[in-house]
């Protein structure tokens, strides 16, 4: 087993129906140094005692509950509470796909110690039905007009060392939808952070979350999409967010 230790972060805000299984998704990794930062929003739907339960059964979780700001607020906490030095983040709705996804990232970091970013692949499930998968998100290997072809990462299958959250900054709070897709635009357009790409199957991503629950808060997203751009002094183009779009309609199985 490595040294290294991993921080794998969720936020919660009621999530009493899913949260059970992230948790013992990431219990049940093995050959990993792990600590499971949750960052509870002061569920009131009965996702504290759950997490409570578990905490007296694992010593690796650590674990706040209090009011916040939003979802990137919340992940900011976990990464300045973070002792590891690589950083994940799991949803409260989503799992991985077996136990060995995190061993297998953590040696792409140990092969290349210049890999700064590692990502893969995740599905889309159903809510209810998780054996059924709605769309499936296959990603590449970043190239310069990554972004402007309308790529960008699977967010929750990304891992990062800790130190370039430390050089490039956390995530920006003022962007409600789309402050991941800022980031790693920043990451990797505007600071060309190394990263790696390896094609395997990380997580299921129940569907419901934020980003597409409405088609009010697709069109709101987007909207942050380009202020992205902006945020970062590059010029923003409607046809990123088209691009877009269509990758997401080739990726849903019919």
């Amino acid at each position: 087993m490595s040294s290294q230790k991993l921080s794998i972060i969720t936020v919660s805000l009621n999530a009493a129906e899913n949260i059970q299984q992230a948790i013992k998704s990431v219990a049940s990794q093995t050959d990993v140094f792990i600590e499971h930062i949750i960052c509870d929003g002061h569920s009131m739907d009965g996702t504290q005692e759950i997490i409570e339960k578990h905490l007296e059964l694992n010593s690796h979780i650590k674990y706040i509950s209090e009011k916040d700001r939003g979802i990137y607020e919340a992940i900011n906490k976990g990464i300045r509470m973070a002792n590891g030095s690589i950083i994940g983040i799991l949803n409260a709705d989503d799992f991985y796909v077996n136990d060995t996804v995190l061993k297998k990232v953590l040696d792409q970091f140990e092969i290349d110690p210049s890999i700064d970013i590692v990502y893969g692949d995740l599905n889309y499930v159903h809510k209810l039905s998780p054996s059924k998968i709605f769309r499936k998100w296959v990603s590449k290997n970043y190239y310069d007009n990554f972004f402007e072809d309308g790529n960008d990462l699977p967010h929750p299958t990304m891992f990062v060392r800790k130190e370039v959250f430390e050089k490039i900054g956390n995530y920006n709070t003022s962007l409600k939808i789309a402050s991941d897709y800022e980031w790693m635009l920043r990451a990797l357009k505007v600071n060309q952070i190394k990263s790696k790409y390896i094609p395997i199957l990380m997580i299921n991503m129940r569907l419901g979350g934020v980003s597409n629950k409405s088609l009010l808060n697709v069109i709101r997203q987007n909207l942050e999409v380009l202020n992205a751009w902006k945020i970062n002094g590059l010029k923003p183009n409607i046809l990123v967010i088209v691009k877009k779009l269509l990758l997401k309609v080739r990726q849903i199985k019919f």
